[in-house]
């Protein structure tokens, strides 16, 4: 995997490289427990304990909170490799990015002495998909619902949950524009309590389950809420202003990466160690032919990753605003991503002959990939949104929201 981004080298900062330094040393570790966390269905007490110690939980924490305020591109490679040992610990860790990400950015000065006041050590989950509702009372909201999803949920000890904000008479509120007011409102996990329903087909050591909270409904301050869309910056660098809909964007793209690499990298070893009746999988010219194929589908994938990213932290490092166009990229760029990633997970599933029916590396890549593809953030709706701006079908003044597009 390369450690510059396409077109777009530049020096790394002193926190990567001890970061990197890091996940390296915790990889035999993450891929020894990997099994056993599957079993229990969340990350083993072991693997949370060392990210967290680490620094990889907090490393893109603004620094005004105690974190590493990492550069994403930077960051997409410490998750990538993380994937790559074990697509469940990268998945959980690039939760915990986007999560400490968000709500250190955008979470008011209030509420960030309550969630971070004894450190930068503070592991959120939840799922800021709106499945909730808020009733908004004095100092707060009154929130009630059922949520999924919970990735990590295990050994946070904050939750955010996505609640459409409603009157008192429970009838969703509306902005000027019409559009559904949402909040994500934050809570301690001691306020919530774990369905216990994880049984799944992929990314079982996830701990991805179901929620509710403890009584009918909750008081949360209005000090730990924000808006779900464009949500003001309240500290850190301008990185931040990509938003949710950027920090999202940068998670699951992060991710792919590392899965579809492992996968290529474990086919390859099979090809070359493993022998049947008709011999090596490398002795076989198809194979080869279709092996070279794969690898330049994920490459490919890969470069458009690096190049829009690469593009959009220009940007950013120039001080200016990322355009309309320039999120469509990156949001293209992640489906793209997972397009590639189930193509080549499934050709090595399929080549591997046998191989993958039986636990292991290979097997675990492939269901691993096909429950993350299934994720609501790659749905064909935001593709065809991207489409529309990249044609230049928006109108001035277009912005991006978590589903779409306004304007």
């Amino acid at each position: 995997m390369a450690d510059t981004l396409a077109g777009h080298a530049r020096p790394r900062s002193a926190g990567f490289a001890d970061l990197r330094r890091a996940v390296e040393a915790l990889l035999p570790l993450i891929e020894a427990e990997a099994d056993a966390a599957e079993a229990q269905s969340h990350q083993s007490d072991r693997v949370v304990t060392a990210l967290r110690e680490a620094g990889l939980y907090s490393m893109l924490l603004p620094r005004a909170l105690g974190g590493g305020e990492l550069p994403f591109a930077e960051a997409m490679e410490i998750i990538a490799r993380l994937a790559w040992a074990d697509a469940s610990a990268g998945w959980c860790s690039m939760v915990a990015g986007v999560m400490s990400a968000s709500l250190g950015a955008f979470v008011s000065e209030e509420g960030a002495r309550i969630v971070y006041g004894q450190g930068p050590d503070v592991t959120v989950a939840g799922n800021g998909v709106p499945r909730g509702y808020a009733r908004r009372v004095p100092g707060g909201y009154m929130i009630r619902g059922h949520w999924a999803y919970g990735s990590g949920i295990h050994h946070a000890e904050w939750v955010h949950s996505g609640c459409f904000v409603t009157d008192d008479a429970g009838k969703p509120r509306h902005n000027a524009e019409g559009v559904p007011e949402i909040i994500l409102a934050h809570h301690p996990k001691a306020s919530i309590v774990l369905k216990g329903n994880w049984d799944v087909l992929g990314l079982r050591a996830t701990g991805s389950f179901d929620y509710t909270l403890k009584e009918p409904e909750l008081f949360v301050p209005e000090a730990l809420c924000y808006s779900f869309d464009g949500a003001r910056v309240q500290r850190g660098g301008p990185q931040y202003q990509i938003g949710l809909v950027g920090l999202t964007s940068w998670g699951h793209t992060s991710w792919a990466l590392g899965v579809g690499r492992r996968a290529l990298d474990e086919l390859a070893r099979l090809a070359r160690e493993r022998a049947d009746v008709f011999g090596k999988l490398t002795d076989s010219p198809s194979f080869r032919k279709s092996f070279a194929e794969a690898e330049a589908k994920f490459r490919a994938a890969s470069a458009f990753v690096r190049e829009s990213w690469g593009d959009l932290a220009d940007t950013i490092a120039r001080g200016d605003a990322p355009s309309v166009t320039q999120i469509a990229l990156i949001r293209l760029a992640m489906r793209h991503i997972h397009d590639a990633l189930s193509e080549v997970t499934t050709f090595a599933h399929r080549t591997a002959r046998g191989a993958s029916l039986r636990a292991g590396t290979l097997q675990r890549c492939y269901r691993d990939a096909h429950a993350g593809t299934q994720h609501l953030l790659l749905a064909d709706e935001i593709a065809m949104e991207c489409g529309r701006v990249l044609m230049g079908a928006t109108g001035p003044g277009a912005s991006w929201t978590m589903f779409g597009v306004k304007g």
